[in-house]
């Protein structure tokens, strides 16, 4: 993937607006998540901002990780619509937000295989916003903790840190909130249609298809 996407940039940065397309269609799924775990139902809106930022500063792209770069930049106009806002970051996401979130490869939990989408949403939800954070870019995203440790402004150790309490809070709370099986009912045969006639005297009509002729 990165040898596609490096040879993409490039043929972006030369004009090629295919390439570029190339790019939005690749990075945009993983943008849009990480976007609406910020900024809630405006993610489409700072994503737009984003992708105009980056199609205006590609030129002045100078190599290394180009996901980390592009996240970086949606991270930062979520920041400044947050400002906006005059509000805090926070993680409400949508049910289809974190559909293919994936455990990280360093910890066993593998929290996110087991989640079906609303129930990964209600989970997420819960936790602190650093982790939170750090499993997006790390499992939505695909980040390594270095490069996301410098999307995030933090040491790699720390991100690494806490990726694995987030995910380890997912398996937790999936071990949790698993739901028993559901119970197959058993199939109850149909009983005979009884009637009852004016002396109150029960009477079994002929199951269906069963006529029988007067002798």
């Amino acid at each position: 993937m990165a040898g596609e996407l490096n040879e993409a940039v490039v043929a972006a940065q030369a004009g090629d607006e295919e390439a570029f397309r190339f790019l939005y269609r690749r990075l945009q799924p993983g943008l849009l998540r990480y976007l609406t775990a910020l900024v809630g139902a405006e993610a489409e809106d700072v994503a737009s901002e984003t992708w105009l930022q980056i199609s205006r500063d590609l030129p002045t792209f100078t190599g290394g990780e180009f996901r980390a770069w592009t996240v970086t930049i949606a991270r930062n106009r979520a920041m400044d619509h947050l400002r906006r806002q005059r509000r805090r970051p926070s993680v409400p996401v949508p049910v289809q937000a974190l559909s293919d979130l994936a455990g990280d490869a360093d910890t066993a939990e593998r929290a996110g295989e087991t989640l079906g989408t609303e129930a990964a949403l209600e989970l997420i939800a819960t936790l602190p916003p650093r982790e939170a954070e750090a499993v997006l870019l790390r499992a939505v995203i695909g980040l390594d903790a270095e490069t996301a440790g410098r999307v995030l402004g933090r040491r790699a150790g720390a991100v690494r840190t806490a990726a694995h309490r987030g995910l380890r809070r997912l398996a937790a709370l999936v071990q949790r909130h698993d739901p028993p099986p559901t119970a197959v009912p058993s199939a109850t045969p149909p009983r005979p249609r009884a009637d009852r006639s004016a002396s109150g005297t029960p009477h079994v009509g002929p199951a269906d298809g069963d006529v029988r002729g007067n002798r």
